[in-house]
């Protein structure tokens, strides 16, 4: 059977009092000028389609309401700016510039915000990542730990534990790079999260770090999987509490490179882990004993 599609018309006429209807794009309606009669609800606005202005008056009508909210903006994106440019009045022009000083909780959000999205920006970080660091930062303030330690370290800090929350293999070594602050600094910042907070600390998987140093050092596919597999294997026996997750990656990379014979030194692994040579082949030799690997 063939599906009928009745397309109602509205004339120009209300259909109880016979006044003149008035359109109001605002609200989606159209309504009687008489008595008041809503005769159409929710019709779609054409006036904003998205198609190109030429004119002043046609950009004025495709104005929208602004950016969405975001936590990443310091005000949300709710705050009003006043437009100083046509303002011709001596006491309204004091009023906006007095409205455009900003108090030390915004300017501290405001640095705070550009300082996380630089760092994220550098280092490929998703946008949850970036929220969450953000609200943690928001929770630092709001408790005031900030007193004495700075904004950049513990937007640092907040950072590095989102990403271990989150999963994501970046270490703190490389938002160090990133970030003007000592390793002393953000470090201290970070035990002052964790215990102000009651946070618990995430743990790093070592196996996720794997298949960007392997890319990194230019090896192929086949000592990535190895390399995985051989880090499963030792994880799932011994515990790998109080050991760096990136020795252990430079310890099953060397060791899977040699059983390969791929030419790929300590030094070279070393330098692209972030480690030295030392802790290298002491992870090494445990992954050799421990998992009776013959060299």
């Amino acid at each position: 059977m063939e599906s009928k599609i009745e397309v109602k018309s509205f004339s120009s006429s209300c259909p109880e009092c016979g006044g003149k209807t008035i359109p109001i794009q605002e609200k989606g309606e159209i309504v009687c000028g008489q008595c008041g009669l809503v005769i159409n609800e929710r019709i779609l606005d054409t006036s904003h389609s998205g198609k190109r202005a030429f004119t002043k008056q046609e950009k004025q009508k495709r104005e929208r309401t602004g950016s969405p909210i975001s936590i990443l903006l310091p005000d949300m994106g709710l705050s009003t700016i006043i437009d100083k440019t046509s303002i011709k009045s001596p006491d309204l022009k004091r009023a906006a510039k007095w409205n455009s000083r900003m108090t030390w909780d915004k300017r501290n959000m405001l640095i705070a915000t550009t300082e996380l999205k630089r760092i994220a920006s550098n280092l490929n970080l998703p946008d949850h990542v970036k929220k969450a660091a953000i609200r943690l930062y928001i929770n630092a303030f709001k408790m005031k730990l900030l007193r004495g330690r700075s904004i950049n370290g513990m937007v640092a800090a907040c950072l590095y534990f989102a990403c271990r929350d989150g999963k994501i293999p970046r270490t703190l070594q490389e938002i160090l790079d990133e970030s003007s602050i000592s390793a002393k600094n953000v470090r201290r910042c970070y035990r002052t999260l964790i215990r102000e907070l009651n946070l618990k600390v995430p743990s790093t998987d070592p196996i996720s770090l794997i298949p960007r140093y392997v890319a990194e050092l230019g090896l192929d596919i086949d000592v990535e999987k190895m390399t995985i597999k051989t880090l499963q294997i030792f994880i799932s026996k011994y515990s790998t509490s109080g050991k760096d997750p990136k020795g252990l990656c430079a310890g099953a990379l060397y060791l899977v490179s040699k059983k390969k014979n791929k030419r790929v030194s300590q030094k070279d692994i070393a330098n692209i882990v972030g480690i030295t040579e030392v802790t290298l082949r002491s992870r090494y030799k445990e992954l050799v004993t421990k998992l009776n690997i013959k060299n």
